[in-house]
């Protein structure tokens, strides 16, 4: 395990997948504080980043710089990716993750994320333009395929790994899946297989005793945590203690989780401003207040309390029911 992750060291193989409107900078700051290998930006469209569209550029700046973070771009362009990751480059990227596993209808609809999975050739350009822009390691992301007559993840993972990517995610559902029915773990053995790069097994992770299955049954150097990690950003750190011994975290419990959920809420109206770190928070106290089993009608006033200053005292109450949670 230690040899395959020598040039990224990435170590424990447990990282945080890339969520867009969820792993932004602040969560995925507070993850990494327990604990992870590699978390993942939420992905960017290429070229609107090189032509500085409101919003992208941002998301590019979310810690490009932060060790053991990278960058994922999209893209159905070469030249468009290879800037963009030029300019990645030039911010301190650590590391530059290709999307090609994105099943968004807006997405794919443009030919990118897991629609290039329909023509390998030209994912091939756009992985190599990539790879020859930057002197940085080059991740993939994708799936088993596009559909079930056409799983072609271990052919474009081959061309990939001649290309020169480092490492390959792979989500085990088809694009036509989305995220219905469960993840074929046992399906990801093939592309290990055919793969010489580390293979990181992504979907339906929630725990440990999930990750242990991903990882028997596909034999995958890793395992990618995202929606599991949801309320819980912890998990990624226990499930690297309970496969690869890593130190065990400390879940806070009772007066330590509301004062996480309360420093998480701060830091998300510090870095988007008060209004729009308000509405961009209340997810993610949502999924707290529903491991901390917050009664309805205490749910609802702090999802609706247009004050800040009312939802960090609300947060008290509306926590304090938090013994005992565990992932």
């Amino acid at each position: 395990m230690a040899s395959a992750f020598s040039a990224f060291s990435l170590t424990p193989p447990v990282m945080l997948a890339p969520m867009a409107g969820i792993t932004d900078r602040p969560f995925r700051d507070l993850v990494m504080r327990f604990g992870a290998g590699l978390v993942v930006s939420e992905m960017v469209a290429s070229q609107e980043m090189v032509q500085s569209r409101p919003g992208t550029r941002e998301k590019a700046e979310l810690g490009a710089d932060v060790e053991n973070t990278a960058v994922q771009i999209a893209g159905r362009e070469a030249h468009w990716m290879a800037e963009a990751a030029r300019q990645l480059a030039d911010r301190g990227a650590r590391i530059i993750d290709i999307n090609m596993g994105c099943p968004a209808r807006k997405v794919t609809n443009g030919y990118s994320g897991s629609a290039l999975m329909k023509t390998p050739d030209h994912a091939l350009r756009l992985i190599e333009a990539v790879v020859a822009a930057v002197d940085l390691p080059v991740t993939l992301k994708t799936r088993l395929g596009w559909d079930d007559n056409m799983k072609n993840a271990g052919q474009i993972v081959a061309q990939a790994q001649e290309a020169g990517i480092r490492m390959v995610t792979i989500h085990g559902r088809t694009r036509c899946q989305f995220y219905k029915g469960t993840a074929d773990w046992a399906a990801i053995r093939a592309v290990r297989e055919v793969a010489r790069i580390p293979v990181i097994a992504n979907g339906d992770i929630i725990d440990a005793t999930s990750a242990r299955a991903a990882l028997t049954q596909s034999k995958a150097d890793g395992v990618m945590v995202g929606r599991g990690a949801q309320g819980r950003p912890w998990l990624l750190a226990e499930i690297a203690h309970s496969l690869f011994g890593a130190p065990l975290p400390v879940v806070p419990q009772g007066g330590a989780f509301v004062d996480m959920v309360q420093g998480h809420y701060q830091a998300m109206l510090e870095f988007y401003g008060a209004e729009q770190g308000a509405r961009v928070a209340r997810k993610h106290l949502g999924w707290y207040m529903t491991d901390a089993a917050t009664p309805d009608a205490l749910r609802r006033e702090v999802l609706t309390a247009r004050s800040p200053d009312t939802v960090m005292t609300l947060l008290a109450d509306a926590l304090s029911s938090s013994e005992g949670i565990a992932a």
